[in-house]
């Protein structure tokens, strides 16, 4: 069984992902949030840290999980009940977590956004919307009914979507950032865009989305940000030849 180091595969992240780069949401903590024993030989990659994929993360003997969003969402709370658990099944297991975000989401290559943009066809494909200072998601050019628009977007995803259809029927000029930033369709109308392509946002989009006269396809937070983390793992396993596994736990929202 072919072993790697721990510290050279963050390196390698770090460095690829472009990590010290980026300013990020405080509770993001974009790196390795959890150490192991010091070497990897399994990798296991999820949208989430959650009870679920650490579990299957041990069914299957990863000694390294990767995740788009780590522990720490919720701030500081204590290391009691469920987060013990967690925690101690981690050690226990002796398995790593490397946590990523958004230099995940804008990675020109392997990011979520880059993936979403061409899986839909897009061209001319260029750097769209800044979030914390950098540039976080990609939009294009593609002549499409946006009705045609959601179901493409629906066969990537495998999963329902929602269209608020206030923009033009014929979409030609298409944005897209993954995961919660509906609340961005502004600055996706002030930047040109007649259709918008996130994983969800609040009620009062609904609204605004009217009055901006622009098309916002929702097409779920976790759906939109599972193709990053997959890829990262793929990098990894091609760069270290170490096995990977995806550890789904859709969240349905």
């Amino acid at each position: 069984m072919k072993k790697i180091s721990l510290d050279k595969i963050v390196t390698h992240c770090q460095s690829l992902l472009r990590v010290s780069e980026f300013e990020d949401w405080t509770q993001a903590m974009n790196g390795l949030q959890v150490a192991n024993s010091g070497t990897v030989t399994r990798i296991a990659a999820a949208v989430d840290i959650t009870p679920n994929t650490l579990r299957m993360a041990r069914e299957i003997k990863a000694d390294l999980m990767l995740v788009h969003h780590g522990f720490f969402w919720g701030g500081l709370l204590p290391w009691t009940g469920g987060r013990y658990e967690m925690i101690r099944d981690m050690i226990q297991s002796d398995i790593a977590l490397y946590s990523v975000h958004l230099p995940l989401d804008a990675h020109p290559k392997i990011g979520n956004n880059a993936l979403l943009a061409r899986m839909l066809g897009l061209k001319n494909i260029k750097p769209f919307m800044k979030l914390k200072g950098q540039t976080i998601g990609f939009r294009g050019t593609r002549k499409i009914h946006r009705d045609k628009l959601k179901s493409l977007l629906e066969e990537k995803l495998g999963s329902p979507c929602m269209l608020l259809p206030f923009g033009p029927e014929t979409s030609q000029s298409i944005g897209v950032v993954s995961g919660g930033a509906g609340e961005e369709t502004p600055d996706a109308h002030f930047e040109g865009v007649d259709t918008y392509v996130t994983g969800e946002g609040p009620h009062w989009t609904w609204v605004t989305a009217q009055e901006l006269k622009i098309n916002v396809i929702y097409g779920g937070h976790y759906k939109t940000e599972s193709f990053g983390i997959q890829a990262l793992a793929k990098n990894i396993s091609e760069k270290f030849s170490l096995p990977w596994h995806f550890l789904d736990d859709p969240s349905g929202l």
